[in-house]
């Protein structure tokens, strides 16, 4: 009686390893199918370098498609233009295979896809068993994810090592840890290539319609020169990319008929990218008359609320800083010795977001405002507010 319960459950087991097998040989097909593949992986300027590096090949005559995890996940056809993945489930990276798939379906010449794994493991996998890229790429290393990827930042580069390509290229615009990175493309039989930021002239970066930082250019060139298309080229397309939702965006608004100068990095919501932001526009916008911090916290990463208060007042010391979080005060206290003349006002999550723009309001002529934090949920209403108030003129 015992028997057939088992003889069952063997079946079963014996017919799902088939079906997985089938499945993995019709995903190889698949990629087969793909004569390029390139895979971007980093902490920060995934989506952009993803975007970027499919515009300079379509430029370049590569019928290439492009799909971005991001703050809104996009699919991006042959033509440049953006589709909305709607998910009827949580993100899970099978996501990749039915997407390669797909662009597989379409002949295309290159796909640049975005890693959407952060659990090392799962990097591995995306990686070495779904996208075998030809080109790999990690923008940067930050410290970010540390519960997944940390506790170290050196554990963070190695995590992001997974999804290093063997045998083939590994394009990095990382700094602070390229070493740890090249040991890991050697062992792999990959070619290491560091861009070089400095390369990228003003001129350049001039002639996009976003704030777009000079390491993803590079980055994006160097993907486009492995790929065979020449800098002039790929440079023509990239100043035509539709920016990602949480690119680096300048608005200058009107509010009570005084100029404003708003900048959105809330994108970056690590300490060390959220303060090179901040050097970086700083060297653009000199002559604004004061400067003020809005940070969106989140309630469930209070460590993070920390570190971004922290910086503020250690580093940034702004004239005005508006925090948008419960709990604060405390930890407020506890820095602003070292910032004593910034005005500080908190604003409660609960409040309503009308009290946001109400605090810009109050703000003089010329301000320059650097937001900060969290742009998911209420981050994304708060943008959409300031928005309204965009000066045309």
């Amino acid at each position: 009686m015992t028997i057939m319960p088992l003889i069952v459950l063997g079946s079963l087991v014996f017919a799902l390893c088939i079906a997985g097998i089938l499945e993995y040989q019709f995903h190889l097909k698949s990629l087969s199918s793909i004569p390029l593949r390139i895979h971007v992986n980093g902490t920060r300027g995934k989506s952009s370098v993803t975007r970027l590096v499919a515009a300079g090949l379509r430029e370049g005559g590569l019928r290439t498609f492009a799909k971005t995890t991001g703050t809104a996940p996009r699919v991006i056809d042959s033509e440049g233009k953006d589709r909305i993945i709607h998910r009827l489930r949580l993100p899970s990276i099978g996501e990749q295979v039915r997407l390669l798939s797909y662009f597989a379906s379409q002949k295309p010449d290159a796909v640049v896809i975005e890693c959407m794994a952060v659990q090392p493991q799962y990097q591995w996998i995306a990686e070495h068993q779904m996208v075998k890229s030809h080109i790999g790429v990690i923008t940067n290393v930050r410290p970010d994810h540390l519960d997944e990827m940390g506790p170290t930042e050196d554990d963070v580069a190695r995590s992001l090592c997974n999804t290093v390509p063997i045998d083939s290229v590994l394009i990095t615009g990382e700094d602070q840890k390229p070493e740890i990175l090249k040991e890991i493309a050697d062992d792999n039989g990959s070619l290491f290539i560091k861009s070089d930021e400095s390369t990228i002239k003003q001129v350049e970066l001039d002639r996009f319609h976003y704030m777009e930082h000079p390491s993803n250019i590079a980055v994006a060139l160097d993907v486009c020169h492995q790929a065979g298309v020449n800098r002039v080229t790929a440079l023509k397309g990239m100043y035509k990319v539709q920016p990602d939702v949480g690119a680096l965006i300048a608005w200058t608004l009107n509010l009570n008929n005084k100029k404003l100068q708003f900048i959105n990095g809330m994108a970056a919501n690590d300490p060390v990218s959220t303060l090179q932001i901040w050097k970086f526009i700083m060297d653009r916008y000199v002559n604004s008359d004061g400067t003020c911090i809005f940070f969106n916290s989140r309630d469930d990463r209070p460590s993070r609320t920390m570190q971004m208060i922290e910086l503020t007042l250690q580093e940034i010391k702004p004239d005005y800083f508006f925090i948008r979080g419960d709990k604060v005060k405390k930890t407020v206290d506890s820095f602003i010795n070292h910032s004593p003349k910034t005005n500080i006002e908190i604003i409660g999550l609960e409040n309503p977001i009308e009290e946001v723009i109400s605090k810009f309001r109050n703000l003089p002529h010329n301000t320059l405002i650097y937001a900060i934090g969290n742009q998911v949920g209420a981050g994304q209403e708060i943008l959409k507010k300031v928005s309204e108030y965009k000066y045309n003129g």
